[in-house]
């Protein structure tokens, strides 16, 4: 049977340039592609059996690591490699510690990240040459409130990441097409599990999954 992988990254053109890794590891894998959040939760929910997500940590619809964390709370059999224009220690040990197999640098040459492909299928960690002893010697933080927000389910996701994005009840009811009391309702859940009271604690919390400003350049991310 063909593995199944997903590439979720809004360049085209690195889009391209993982399809062409996957296509060099796994030359009879059937490659998705898309291009945010809300596209990739479709795209599992249609194969949440896949054996890959190659995820982009700037993806349009995600809050820095938040995209991962929901992945792996929701499908944590599923394989997702990060993969980042920043080669930040922070942030590749941030990705490992939420939940990622792996953490593949834009700069990368092509043979490495087919490498990096190839490892994380067959059931292995990767990361660049060298990282994992430095990550070792780091100390992990603290991931309560990681664990919280994988308990969110795909649509309260949805809903705390438009409430991060300022968007009021009825905007949101009319965006999902539902009605604003179910929004309440799962207003009402999405506090209740991340432990806040309101709008405003909820939007700083989701803030804790955001890369830190000393974290990277964000561009080419």
């Amino acid at each position: 049977m063909a593995q199944h992988i997903i590439i979720a990254d809004d360049h085209p053109l690195f889009r391209a340039a993982l399809r062409q890794a996957v296509s060099q590891a796994v030359p009879e894998a059937e490659v998705a592609e898309v291009e945010s959040i809300k596209a990739l939760q479709a795209a599992v929910e249609r194969k949440p059996d896949a054996d890959l997500i190659l995820l982009d940590l700037n993806m349009p619809g995600a809050h820095g690591f938040s995209g991962l964390v929901f992945l792996r709370g929701q499908y944590p059999g599923l394989p997702v490699v990060m993969v980042s224009g920043s080669e930040d220690l922070q942030v590749m040990r941030r990705s490992i510690d939420y939940g990622a197999s792996g953490f593949i640098p834009k700069s990368a040459p092509l043979p490495e990240i087919t490498d990096a492909i190839q490892a994380v299928l067959e059931g292995d960690m990767w990361l660049p040459e060298g990282v994992a002893e430095k990550l070792e010697r780091m100390q992990a933080e603290n991931t309560d409130f990681s664990d919280r927000l994988a308990s969110l389910t795909p649509q309260q996701f949805r809903v705390l990441g438009m409430l991060a994005e300022g968007m009021l009840n009825k905007q949101i009811a009319y965006d999902l097409d539902v009605s604003e009391a179910t929004i309440k309702a799962h207003i009402t859940a999405v506090f209740r599990k991340l432990g806040v009271r309101n709008r405003t604690q909820a939007v700083i919390a989701i803030q804790q999954m955001e890369l830190d400003p000393s974290d990277t350049s964000l561009s080419g991310n």
